[in-house]
């Protein structure tokens, strides 16, 4: 029973002190469908993607549900998509106009945008802006780098 304890012990404080881009790295980019522990990260730890030069992010994907921290300067387009992924958009700075559903949303800090599964949607950052969003189930797209809609100059 000591033995498992020190193990479930040394486990946490292995996440707690997650130190190499690359340990942080796996931790994002592989799906833990088969892993069974928490995961700890430091968002400092998790090297930003950038995918144009007004667009950056960092995700990390659990067993069913990914966050990402969107970071969008003044400007920013991205295209309209959609995806079976239901996603939830929680502005922590700045401010995003959405065109959805046949209307123009703007959601400011401190608020938060529901978009269900399969419904087209397009933003554009009114400010520099820093977004949360949540996505159930993780975006194969994003974690693949397939995801060329956000990949352009826009």
């Amino acid at each position: 029973m000591a033995k498992k304890l020190k193990t479930k012990a040394a486990v946490a404080g292995k996440a707690r002190d997650v130190k190499s881009h690359s340990r942080a790295q796996r931790a994002v980019t592989k799906h833990a469908a088969s892993e069974h522990n928490p995961q700890h990260i430091s968002w400092h730890m998790i090297p930003l993607e950038e995918l144009n030069p007004l667009l950056q992010r960092q995700f990390v994907v659990g067993q069913e549900i990914m966050v990402a921290r969107v970071l969008l300067k003044k400007g920013c387009i991205v295209p309209e998509h959609s995806h079976h992924n239901e996603q939830l958009t929680y502005i922590l700075d700045g401010a995003l106009k959405f065109w959805i559903d046949g209307r123009e949303i703007v959601v400011h800090a401190g608020e938060v945008l529901c978009i269900p599964a399969h419904m087209p949607h397009k933003a554009e950052a009114l400010e520099d802006t820093v977004d949360l969003d949540v996505f159930n189930p993780p975006r194969a797209d994003w974690i693949n780098k397939t995801d060329q809609y956000l990949r352009g100059l826009k």
